[in-house]
């Protein structure tokens, strides 16, 4: 059996700041971030062995590569350590927490930490949208569209659609309200203090205007600045550390299940693989279904909350139903009998997700695992869903190619 991986905290940057604009760089959001978690979890810098980098597109935004090199800068006792860097578009924190968990499964080290960051506000919104365009095959996909990743997932609407019947933007839209309404309590979100109208979540192109085909403003994630860090942690590593603070290991957080898959770059080549499938997107269902396997559990209402992947309000739809919320094409029933609101049944994004929250694009998987840890532990806050134990995590890349689920539970 390997090793079980335990999450002992972690900490992420006020998502609302705009580093540029305050002149700070890469670096010290990544010194932020890390301080914050070390002073969170308890830490120090010389306990941690080894340090994964989730990251997309430094080199795009800021010029800057090596990303290892600068964590390695950021403390003396860190000069010295392991650090490996890793890309996946919109996953790359949830790549950098896999391979900070298989170094703690091996056995190899004992403390890990998983350091996801983007620095995304530097450039007008239209070069951002080209940058954040290298997760799609470059020269091949959607090249007519003003903004790429809008035009692919309306795209996915469109397939919806055909598949199972007419997508309903007010289940859309709904979505998204419910999203910045979580994102209202949460103390990092980008919009928290944002303001909107009952016209915000509609059909009307000047509260909510078009960006590309049926995809709206407001249903779409943010350009965000970001960083999110987690310590992962050997059983050897975990039984110490809460014996010497007064703790039980029930105290603690575990990774209970994993899983993770790539699927055919084009979203053309993925949605011709589903062609004879229930699901539009079946490789989202496989690995969320490898993810409870491993975890041991066989519903989704063996979970207490999911934090999902909705970089626009269709990712999530499409979600819905790829967790099993309900069965393919009918995921507009989760919505409009309120299961997935703050007070549901099972509540989907109560930090308020990539759209309340905000998305800088290689911390979200870290930070997922961050708000998965919070709240099995009793420390999300205005966030909290009462009584939660276990927390089901969906981190995608590109057009869901780089897929990564995972299953937070409390400490056995």
């Amino acid at each position: 059996m390997p090793e079980p991986v335990y999450i002992l905290g972690g900490a992420q940057t006020d998502f609302a700041r705009n580093w540029h604009r305050e002149e700070l760089g890469i670096d010290a959001m990544m010194a932020e971030a890390l301080e914050a978690g070390l002073q969170a979890a308890k830490l120090e810098h010389r306990d941690i062995q080894s340090v994964h980098v989730g990251n997309f597109t430094a080199e795009l935004f800021c010029g800057q590569g090596q990303l290892g090199g600068i964590v390695a800068s950021l403390h003396p006792d860190l000069s010295g350590v392991p650090t490996s860097r890793h890309e996946a578009a919109c996953a790359s924190g949830s790549m950098a927490v896999l391979a900070a968990s298989a170094d703690i499964e091996a056995g190899r080290y004992d403390l890990v930490c998983a350091l996801g960051v983007e620095y995304m506000r530097n450039v007008p919104g239209q070069r951002a949208a080209e940058y954040l365009g290298a997760a799609a095959w470059a020269g091949r996909e959607w090249q007519d569209a003003t903004y790429l990743w809008p035009a692919a997932f309306n795209d996915l609407i469109t397939a919806y659609s055909e598949k199972y019947g007419q997508v309903d933007y007010a289940h859309l839209g709904e979505i998204a309200r419910i999203n910045y309404e979580n994102g209202r309590r949460n103390p990092y979100a980008q919009s928290r203090k944002w303001q909107f109208n009952e016209r915000s979540f509609t059909e009307d192109d000047e509260a909510n205007p078009v960006i590309e085909g049926r995809v709206r403003r407001n249903d779409c994630g943010q350009v965000t600045d970001g960083a999110a860090v987690v310590f992962l942690a050997s059983r050897r590593f975990a039984e110490a550390y809460v014996k010497e603070r007064g703790l039980k290991l029930s105290d603690l957080a575990q990774i209970e299940g994993w899983g993770h898959r790539t699927a055919p770059m084009m979203l053309r080549e993925k949605l011709e693989e589903s062609r004879n499938s229930r699901f539009v997107l079946p490789q989202v269902h496989q690995t969320i279904r490898e993810a409870f396997a491993r975890a041991g559990i066989d519903s989704p209402f063996q979970l207490d909350a999911i934090e999902t992947h909705d970089c626009f309000a269709m990712t999530e739809y499409a979600a819905i139903d790829s967790f099993g919320l309900t069965h393919p094409g009918e995921s507009w029933k989760a919505v409009e009998d309120g299961t997935i609101t703050a007070g549901g049944r099972l509540p989907v994004n109560p930090s308020g997700g990539l759209i309340g929250l905000g998305h800088p694009v290689g911390a979200t998987g870290v930070r997922m695992m961050l708000d998965g840890y919070r709240q099995v532990t009793g420390k999300a806050e205005a966030c909290q869903v009462e009584g939660a134990r276990r927390v089901g995590l969906l981190n995608i890349g590109g057009s869901t190619t780089t897929i990564a689920s995972f299953v937070v539970g409390r400490a056995a």
